[in-house]
């Protein structure tokens, strides 16, 4: 652990000093990914503070996506989180531009039936005939998110070999179908036993979720997305329009 020096006279909080010092060591590479930072009640018995002192400096970090609390192990630095511009494309490309390593796993790749949210979505009757996607994506070997996609049934030919190997929209783009425009949401839920076991969190853990809908430059929907992502390995950015920005 870096050192950490306590100016008890200063006007700054005793867990900002504490926070700010740590947060430093975590952006200059001194404290890399995976570390494990020492327990509240070593580091409130070395530095002369409270418990929630250092507790509150901990939850500072853990706000910032800087480190994470793992039942059993302590708290550890996190992996440096994925900073995706919500634009209007896929994951891979993304991982790839940030110079990460992307991978996939496919879980599914089957023709179904639309249900009602993926039939409202794709203008479609409900229980017509759609492909149905669901696939891990990781970065660097690390998994990063779940992926389910659903598009309309006969828009292309979709080989798992393929997906492992490509990304979705590349895959369109390759089909001669263009992508135009989408429309996204996004939120936050806590994560189900099998989103948790697939992204090797905790049960319960507070996931990022957008659901997409993406339309071709007719307009038409072509594809559906319902993703969850590790919050601690991903944020999203968002860049309005000066129009847009006036309070």
């Amino acid at each position: 652990m870096s050192a950490i020096s306590i100016d008890r006279a200063s006007p700054v909080p005793l867990y900002y000093q504490v926070a700010r010092q740590l947060e430093s060591a975590i952006e200059s590479g001194a404290l890399t990914a995976g570390t494990r930072l020492e327990n509240e009640v070593d580091l409130s018995e070395r530095l002369g503070l409270s418990r929630p002192t250092v507790r509150a400096a901990f939850g500072y970090l853990v706000n910032k996506g800087l480190v994470i609390r793992r039942r059993g192990t302590g708290t550890l630095v996190a992996e440096r989180p994925i900073d995706r511009d919500l634009r209007l494309t896929s994951l891979h490309d993304d991982l790839a531009a940030s110079g990460l390593t992307p991978a996939t796993r496919v879980l599914k790749n089957e023709v179904d039936h639309a249900d009602s949210a993926a039939a409202a979505a794709l203008e479609i009757p409900e229980g017509a005939l759609v492909i149905s996607l669901r696939r891990i994506r990781f970065a660097d070997g690390e998994p990063v998110a779940v992926m389910n996609n659903v598009l309309p049934a006969g828009l292309l030919h979709l080989s798992t070999s393929m997906l492992d190997e490509h990304g979705l929209y590349q895959l369109l783009r390759a089909a001669g179908i263009r992508l135009a425009s989408a429309t996204q949401r996004m939120s936050a839920r806590n994560a189900t036993a099998a989103e948790a076991r697939l992204l090797g969190e905790p049960r319960g853990t507070a996931l990022l979720t957008m659901e997409r809908i993406a339309r071709d430059e007719s307009g038409r929907p072509v594809e559906f997305g319902r993703h969850v992502y590790r919050p601690a390995r991903y944020a999203f950015t968002i860049t309005m329009p000066e129009s847009q920005t006036a309070g």
